[in-house]
């Protein structure tokens, strides 16, 4: 957060408690509108995110004593956007709140005595200008891994061990990436990690501070381990549970799972990329699974009935109509894949007519005794009929 935010935002609007609160009507308040706009509650909707993100900075922020008093301080002081204080002869003048911030962090010795600039003027206030100075949140980096599932895994759901790598507060000077543990804060950006610059036309960018690299602090003493920067890379093996039903390829979001923040910030995510193997068997077409299974020309002519496998559990008995042509596909209902409701999808099944590759005299006999008592249907009749007509 900015020292601009700072004194510009109104937390007591933001959690709809008057200036003059009790730390309990403060606590109560904010838990009321987190539950509401908690992200967890209103899936999807970014505007509910950003709501919970203000509250829990207005909460972060009032519900401290020391820093409430800090804000309600420096809101006295510029809350009406300029600051007033007495001249020669008892006069006033105005600094303009967008010069005051936007503006060099110096400025002229005779500018009604704050030749030392911004950092001088809020150094005691907001204890921004000395070793162990409050600069902004910073939050976790995200972190990518891929796990690969056996296919049954992938249907059934699976809790699979992930070994990752990412950056970690270093150990050796807390994060700090002073070996003394008390870095200074950044003269340029003065502890938020950003800059501003003009683009014309009014308007302004942000830019990461390139002096701290973003961290709003300096070392003056940087750490032999981290080089300065405060972060060491850290190898962990956690426990990720992969919900059922997951396909090939899908990435999973695990919030909260990633890189850990800095200075209070909120961890990153880790996202996970699912590879599925391949079955012998079975199949996938969305959330139904998929099998072939082959029967004799008996069983097609005839009909009957037919075992099927299923994945993981007992096979089912269908019931194979007389005259099943090759290829024709049955369905075995709630035999799939698990859905994101809990249900299942259907096992569709596929028969194959099997021709022998060898038959015994009797089945040769039996064979040509069909064929004979059919010889006068011709199942390429229509075939030929068709190709004429086109």
């Amino acid at each position: 957060m900015s020292t601009k935010d700072f004194v510009e935002k109104d937390y007591y609007k933001v959690l709809g408690v008057p200036k003059d609160a009790t730390e309990a009507e403060i606590k109560k308040a904010y838990r009321k509108l987190a539950r509401e706009n908690h992200p967890d509650a209103n899936k999807g909707d970014v505007k509910a995110e950003e709501r919970f993100k203000e509250i829990s900075e207005a909460n972060d922020i009032l519900g401290d004593p020391k820093k409430r008093k800090e804000y309600d301080e420096a809101r006295a002081l510029f809350g009406n956007g300029g600051f007033r204080a007495g001249g020669p002869g008892g006069g006033s003048f105005n600094f303009d709140l967008g010069d005051l911030f936007g503006g060099a962090q110096g400025g002229p010795a005779g500018a009604g005595g704050f030749g030392g600039g911004l950092g001088d003027v809020f150094g005691g206030l907001f204890n921004r200008g000395g070793p162990g100075a409050r600069t902004q949140p910073r939050r976790g980096a995200d972190i990518e891994s891929e796990v690969t599932l056996s296919f049954t895994e992938a249907i059934e759901g699976a809790t699979v061990p992930l070994r990752m790598s990412s950056q970690q507060p270093c150990a050796a000077c807390s994060g700090t990436g002073d070996k003394n543990g008390t870095p200074r804060v950044c003269p340029t950006c003065v502890g938020t990690g950003q800059v501003s610059r003009g683009s014309g036309g009014g308007f302004s960018l942000t830019d990461p501070c390139v002096d701290c690299k973003g961290r709003g602090l300096i070392a003056e003493n940087p750490c032999e381990v981290c080089k300065g920067s405060g972060r060491a890379k850290s190898s962990r093996t956690m426990q990720v549970r992969i919900p059922a039903g997951v396909s090939d390829g899908q990435k999973i979001r695990l919030r909260g799972k990633g890189a850990p923040g800095e200075r209070g910030g909120p961890n990153g995510d880790l996202f996970v990329v699912v590879h599925v193997d391949a079955h012998p068997v079975f199949g996938r077409k969305d959330d139904n699974l998929t099998v072939t299974v082959p029967v004799s020309f008996a069983e097609a002519a005839l009909g009957g009935e037919i075992k099927v496998p299923t994945l993981g559990g007992p096979a089912v008995t269908l019931k194979l109509p007389a005259g099943t042509p090759n290829g024709r596909t049955m369905r075995a209902r709630g035999k799939g894949a698990v859905r994101k409701d809990g249900t299942r999808g259907d096992l569709l099944v596929t028969i194959e007519v099997a021709v022998p590759k060898e038959l015994d005299d009797k089945a040769r006999e039996a064979l040509e005794t069909y064929r004979e008592a059919t010889a006068s249907e011709d199942p390429r009749a229509e075939l030929f009929q068709a190709a004429k007509g086109a």
